[in-house]
This record gives structure tokens, C-alpha cells and sequence, in this order.
């Protein structure tokens, strides 16, 4: 089954945490703090695989986590980082933010690796904390959280050569005479609901060559298979526009594919296009052609008599094909615009009220400070503490009305409020 279109979500691995030790040998009465920092945890790694040429392995599988970094030991052993988590897609995807829809990368080449998300760095030990005031401390960090995302991953297929057309053009019967691909034809429109792709081996190159569903008036704004498949063409070098020799108005139906390509992404307007008239083994396109042609003509295009299901004048459509493609530039990648924000300032927080009384503080900083934190180690929390009066936490606070034994939140952990 083709997919185009997949929705994931990653995870980095958290960070190992650094672990509180003192080295405890015969004859050294006074070993010191010795607690080994935590493992960096794991990356989220997005990788083009050339085997693969659809989003499908996405439809049962839509959330990846990378491994947690492990634990420090004594001795000052660092723990083991955690192993990267690849996510395998096909060359021409495009990655972008789901909520923001801001293009984060364009894996287009095979081997392409994209890091989407960072491991969190591991808590340090106890031995980190030792000075000349200090020389058995007793706390150590948690690890750092890894971040989560949702990604969106849409996918466009790299052919050299896209057939674009009405319904019932006979698209997928000419991709089938060009390449022996087999898709699946049938006398009626939208057969073809996915793109399908063939290769045309030559003594020169192979030429890729993808059949584009069916286009409608309003397909630009999603009518009919709509901008699902239009995305598909923006990849190819050059088009060959396939007409419906037997419509009732061939001219139209022109006119109406290519304002719909350019309605959808004017730089196709600019696409090397090769217009070829099917369906000539039938009488009655035999006997319309000339004035066929000449229509063609009066607007600068050059027409190509064929028959798809014949299997006659193919070659002399791919001459001017090659032609094109030999000095049509490469699709250019997907550009990622970096969009200028005001960072905001990690250190910022807010105050705010749960529904059942408890006061709820939320920031960066203090979050990620109460996820590394050891409540167990009295020395740990007085370093939090701390934290907080740096900040401004106490005064907010008080401000706010908070009073003692009430129950302050941030993020998974509850603390008392003491003033």
C-alpha cells in the first residue's frame, strides 16, 4: 500500500543520572567523593533509505523513543550513553513541525541523516559537587528529560519524468508501455489513486518516470485527489502532459491541467513539458488530428501523435524527452526558511492555580531543575531551594498568596509550601 502522508512522534532519551558515592577502601579513611556522572541519553535520527518508497511502515508504528542513558558508578565511571533510535524514510521526504508546520528538513539523498532530537545530557555525580567548603557533598543530579515532538512526514516522489493529465487519459496504460510497470487500469476515472513509478532502462541512463492520478478543475484546492498527489510533480525535471485525443474538447482539458499545476505551485509553469495526444489508433482521433495539431501549434506547442495501448509512436515521444531532461536542473530541495523568534528566556516562569487550590509553577528552567533533582538527599533539595530564590519562585509566590502547608506543583512532583 502507498502512504505519502505519516504523523509521528519522537522522543530522546533522558540522560543517565549521576549517582552519590564515597570511596570506601582499607587504609584510606578519607576516600572522598567518587559518584560517576549519568550516560547521555539517546538521539532521534531520521535516515533515507533507498529501499524504501512509501510512508507505510508508519501506519502501526508512529511513536519511537531512543534509550535512556544509564546510570553513573563509583570510581568515577560514567554511565553508558544511550543507543540513537534511526527511523528509516524514503529518499524525498519532507519533515516538518506538526503543530507549526515549519519545514525542520528535506531527505532527499541516500544515507541522508537528519537529527530531530537531542539526548539529555547525564546528571553529574557527587564528585562534581566536591570544593575546598565542600569536600563530601552529598547530592548529585538526575539525568536531563529528553525532549518528545510531533513530526509530520510528507512524501514526494524523485522521478525524472511526471505524466499529468485528465482522468481516463490513459496515464497509467502509457506508464505500463514505457517502463512494464503494472498498475492498475481500468475504463473509468481515478483508477489509478496512487502515484505509480517505472524505470526506463536506456544505454545512457534510467530514466524514472511516475504516473500523477488523475487532475480536476479545483484540484489546487483539494478537489478530486487534490493536492494529495500534486505535491508529486514538484520533484520531477519535466512533464509529459498526456491528452485525451477522444474528449470532447482536448484544448480544454490543456488549459485546465496547467492552470491547475500553476495554481498549486507557479514553478511548475517553468517545468519542460511534453504534450502528447493518445488514443490515435482510434478512427476518430485519426481523423481529428490534423486539426489537432494545428490547434496545438497556433499555441506554440508541438503535439505528439501516440497510442498507448498500441504501443505506437513512443519512441519518437521520448527523443524530445531526453532532450529536455538533459538540460532541465535537478528539483532543488525543500527549503527550510529559518523563521527569527525572540528567544524566550529559560530562566522565565509563571504562577498559576490548579482547579483543586494547589499552586501550579511552570517554566523551563524550573522543570527541568525539579526533574534532576534527588529528593531524598537533604543537600540536593537546599540547592533547589536556592534555585528557586535566585529566580524570583519565593517572592511570586507570596505575591500571589500563597500560604504555608499549601501544596505547590512543578511539573510530576508536589511539594509543601514553608515560607
Amino acid at each position: 500500500m502507498f502512504l505519502d502522508e505519516a504523523r509521528i512522534f519522537v522522543a530522546a532519551g533522558r540522560g543517565g543520572d549521576g549517582v552519590v558515592h564515597f570511596r570506601r577502601e582499607k587504609y584510606i579513611p578519607y576516600g572522598g567523593p567518587d559518584g560517576g556522572d549519568g550516560g547521555r541519553g539517546g538521539d532521534i535520527v531520521l535516515e533515507v533509505s533507498p529501499t524504501l518508497n512509501t510512508l507505510y511502515s508508519f501506519r502501526h508504528t508512529s511513536r519511537f523513543h531512543a534509550e535512556d542513558g544509564r546510570r553513573g558508578g563509583s570510581s568515577n565511571k560514567t554511565g553508558r550513553d544511550g543507543v540513537d533510535t534511526v527511523v528509516r524514510v524514503p529518499p524525498g521526504t519532507v519533515v516538518r513541525e506538526d503543530e507549526s508546520g515549519e519545514v525542520i528538513g528535506d531527505l532527499v539523498s541516500a544515507g541522508q541523516r537528519l537529527v530531530v532530537r537531542k539526548g539529555g545530557r547525564g546528571g553529574r555525580g557527587n564528585a562534581r559537587f566536591a570544593t575546598s567548603r565542600n569536600q563530601a557533598p552529598r547530592m548529585a543530579e538526575k539525568g536531563e528529560p529528553g525532549d518528545g515532538l510531533w513530526l509530520r512526514l510528507e512524501l514526494r516522489l524523485i522521478a525524472d519524468v511526471g505524466i499529468v493529465g485528465v482522468p481516463n487519459a490513459g496515464k497509467s496504460t502509457l506508464l505500463a508501455a514505457l517502463t512494464h510497470a503494472r498498475p492498475k487500469i481500468a475504463d473509468y476515472p481515478f483508477t489509478t489513486l496512487e502515484p505509480n513509478l517505472g524505470v526506463i532502462p536506456l544505454a545512457e541512463r534510467a530514466i524514472v518516470v511516475a504516473d500523477i492520478p488523475g487532475l480536476i478543475e479545483g484540484a489546487h484546492a483539494g478537489a478530486g485527489l487534490g493536492t494529495a498527489f500534486l505535491r508529486h510533480v514538484r520533484r520531477t525535471r519535466a512533464l509529459i502532459h498526456l491528452i485525451d485525443g477522444s474528449a470532447i474538447d482536448p484544448l480544454v482539458d490543456f488549459s485546465q491541467i496547467n492552470a491547475e499545476l500553476a495554481l498549486f505551485d507557479p514553478e511548475l509553469e517553468t517545468k519542460a513539458q511534453i504534450v502528447a495526444v493518445n488514443k490515435i489508433d482510434l478512427p476518430e482521433v485519426r481523423e481529428r488530428w490534423p486539426q489537432l495539431e494545428a490547434a496545438f501549434i497556433s499555441r506554440g506547442v508541438r503535439p505528439h501523435a501516440i497510442s498507448a495501448l498500441a504501443r505506437t509512436g513512443l519512441d519518437d515521444l521520448l527523443k524530445p524527452v531526453l532532450e529536455a531532461l538533459q538540460v532541465a536542473p535537478s528539483a532543488p530541495p525543500e527549503e527550510t526558511i529559518p523563521v527569527y523568534r525572540p528567544e524566550p528566556d529559560p530562566t522565565d516562569f509563571a504562577v498559576a492555580r490548579d482547579p483543586d487550590g494547589a499552586w501550579r509553577l511552570s517554566g523551563k528552567a524550573i522543570e527541568r531543575a525539579a526533574a534532576m533533582t534527588y529528593w531524598e538527599h537533604d543537600e540536593a533539595v537546599r540547592r533547589f531551594q536556592h534555585l528557586l530564590e535566585r529566580l524570583g519562585v519565593e517572592d511570586a509566590l507570596r505575591k500571589a498568596g500563597a500560604r504555608a502547608g499549601d501544596t505547590v506543583r512543578i511539573g510530576e512532583f508536589e511539594l509543601e509550601w514553608m515560607d
